[in-house]
């Protein structure tokens, strides 16, 4: 089984082809085909290939499937004794890919 490691929205992802996952909101509508050509680590079943800091001429195709909004996050700051009180909420958008290929 392969799989490659991608680096998106700053954070670092482990993709398979057939893999549904969700990553920091990226340009495009659904139905869009996106690349994501920062790839830091290949493995095709036969061997591990590790870039420094990325592997050259390696790519990962997928498919926009949805752009929607996560769960609504609280967030409470509390000072005890001071009546000190803040409650805010937080949704993160996301981008949710499809993944149809990893090629070396």
């Amino acid at each position: 089984m392969s799989y490659a490691v991608v680096r998106t929205g700053g954070k670092q992802v482990r993709v398979a082809p057939g893999d549904a996952v969700r990553v920091e909101t990226l340009a495009g509508d659904v139905g869009d085909t996106i690349e994501f050509s920062e790839v830091l680590l290949v493995n095709d079943g036969k061997g591990t290939t590790v870039g420094s800091p990325l592997v050259s001429g390696a790519k990962v195709v997928g498919k926009i499937t949805a752009q929607g909004r996560g769960p609504k996050i609280r967030v409470f700051k509390m000072k005890r004794r001071k009546g000190y009180r803040r409650r805010s909420g937080h949704r993160q958008n996301y981008t949710e890919v499809t993944v149809d290929s990893v090629g070396a």
